[in-house]
């Protein structure tokens, strides 16, 4: 009878060993996954951050390039206009002297009609 009792406190010292032993694993796994968790999401911060900064910089990249082209073409089409500008102000001024020389010869001849020359 005592192997008997020896062997059922034996079996029951073993069962409760395994279950702490059970218990410590699943205790240890939770932190695991914690740590494993709280790794991930800052490889996941750090990998938004790194991608927010690149977006940034092209971005400001891109708006640099662009402000220069828009500068560039305004200086362009300014100077165009001028020169354009100048142009029609010089025919204007060709024209307008040629149909006042057209206009005056006319009046002189309408004129001499008039008095009879």
């Amino acid at each position: 009878m005592k192997t008997v009792k020896f062997g059922i406190f034996t079996l029951a010292l073993a069962t409760s060993l395994s279950l702490c032993a059970v218990a410590q694993d699943a205790s240890q796994d939770l932190k695991k996954a914690g740590s494993e968790t709280k790794s991930a999401t800052k490889d996941t911060a750090h990998g938004v951050t790194k991608g927010t900064k690149k977006v940034y910089h092209k971005t400001a990249e891109g708006t640099e390039k662009a402000y220069d082209k828009t500068a560039s073409g305004t200086k362009k089409a300014y100077h165009k206009t001028a020169d354009g500008t100048k142009e029609v102000a010089d025919k204007t001024a060709d024209g307008t002297k040629k149909v006042a020389g057209k206009t005056a010869d006319g009046t002189k001849k309408a004129a001499d009609k008039v008095t009879g020359k």
